[in-house]
């Protein structure tokens, strides 16, 4: 069985929504990461995945963002607590709110930063790397269509 994770890569005036996670986490603790959260069991439920992605960015950040969203990625991973995980990123666009650590036990912070400052900082890892420049060739194609 695995956990179903989903994560937000919200764009907003060039800039994605980031959190550093709480060092107190079991997986990835101090490391920088998209915005997200385990789908929780609905029963028979329809976009449970889009509407875990909307949930989870509030409840952690405060910030909303709009229903429209598309499938960037997805991988999966055994966490450091040996749970197995499949992952879901979605491109999101802002809304409206001011992003703040809502939940300092899952983030310590919550800032805005541009594809390159997270691709040159040490706290970032491979799979955040590889997300954003995934949703980064994603957000380019929309642009040009």
């Amino acid at each position: 069985m695995f956990i179903v994770n989903v994560e937000g890569a919200v764009h907003r005036d060039g800039k994605w929504l980031i959190g550093k996670r709480s060092s107190q986490e079991s997986h990835a603790g101090g490391m920088l990461a998209l915005i997200g959260g385990k789908a929780e069991r609905e029963g028979h439920s329809k976009d449970i995945l889009e509407r875990t992605v909307k949930r989870e960015i509030h409840e952690e950040t405060g910030v909303l963002i709009k229903d429209e969203m598309e499938y960037v990625c997805s991988s999966s991973f055994i966490s450091d607590d040996g749970y197995h995980v499949i992952d879901i990123v979605f491109l999101c666009e802002y809304e409206s709110g001011d992003a703040s650590p809502v939940c300092p036990d899952e983030n310590e912070e919550v800032m805005w930063m541009s594809s390159r400052e997270i691709l040159g900082h040490p706290d970032a890892p491979v799979w955040l790397k590889g997300s954003i420049t995934a949703a980064e060739d994603l957000l380019r194609k929309k642009r040009n269509v």
